[in-house]
């Protein structure tokens, strides 16, 4: 699966989904219309690297060391003293796996998991339940652990380049307050809890925002994105 992902690359691999929500408009599924109003929110994907410690790290950093104390390859000697200097409590980019050097620690205030180690992904699916279900109306990881109301002016021309359609309105979480969503082209965020400009129909709307919390659901336990096995791109570090 891996050397197929990798023989594809990204680009084949938006063509799938856009080859499928074309099917899904063909047949009757899903209308056109149904994918200019979207709800849009930020998951985490774990890489599959086991918890990390700083003793564990210096311990495999030893070993690495030591497996080529004949024959030094420059990489493990970088990522070998990175982990040698860096610190327990260290702000900024951080090595918390020597075979997965792109993995980042992403805090998200959960009680039972306040920290997860990987990359952000955003998730968007239509507001409405379209005729055939709910449709992922587009997915994109998002490397650099970018705040997620900051990531609007990435994501929002993504969907309207790979749905073919112009997006009126998107629903979000209230940690998408502060946005920086692309202006006019009549567009408008709503977020939850406000309360400018907003009039029943939209009142109705956002109360559907958790409408994709089964949609992340379902791709991590029945897609299995709950775990990234595959590499990481070597042009920008991106866990694909």
């Amino acid at each position: 699966m891996t050397r197929w992902r990798q023989r594809m690359a990204e680009d084949r691999l938006v063509a799938l989904l856009q080859e499928s929500l074309a099917t899904a408009t063909r047949t009757g599924a899903a209308k056109p219309a149904d994918f200019t109003r979207v709800i849009v929110d930020t998951i985490v994907q774990p890489r599959a690297i086991a918890h990390p410690t700083d003793a564990k790290l210096l311990f495999r950093a030893r070993e690495h060391l030591v497996r080529h104390a004949k024959q030094f390859k420059r990489a493990n000697r970088a990522l070998a003293a990175r982990v040698h200097v860096q610190q327990p409590k260290q702000r900024g980019q951080k090595i918390f796996s020597l075979h997965a050097p792109e993995v980042e620690c992403i805090g998200k205030g959960k009680a039972h998991r306040p920290y997860e180690f990987g990359v952000k992904v955003s998730v968007a699916t239509p507001i409405q339940r379209c005729r055939g279900g709910q449709f992922v109306a587009h997915v994109a990881a998002l490397p650099g652990n970018p705040y997620g109301g900051h990531t609007l002016a990435t994501v929002v021309p993504e969907i309207t380049r790979q749905i073919g359609v112009s997006l009126q309105r998107v629903i979000a979480d209230a940690g998408y307050r502060g946005h920086n969503a692309p202006k006019g082209r009549g567009l408008s965020v709503f977020t939850s809890g406000q309360k400018r400009g907003v009039t029943d129909k939209i009142k109705r709307e956002l109360r559907r925002r958790s409408a994709v919390e089964p949609v992340i659901g379902h791709l991590k336990s029945g897609h299995r994105m709950d775990r990234n096995h595959l590499f990481a791109n070597a042009q920008n570090g991106a866990v694909q």
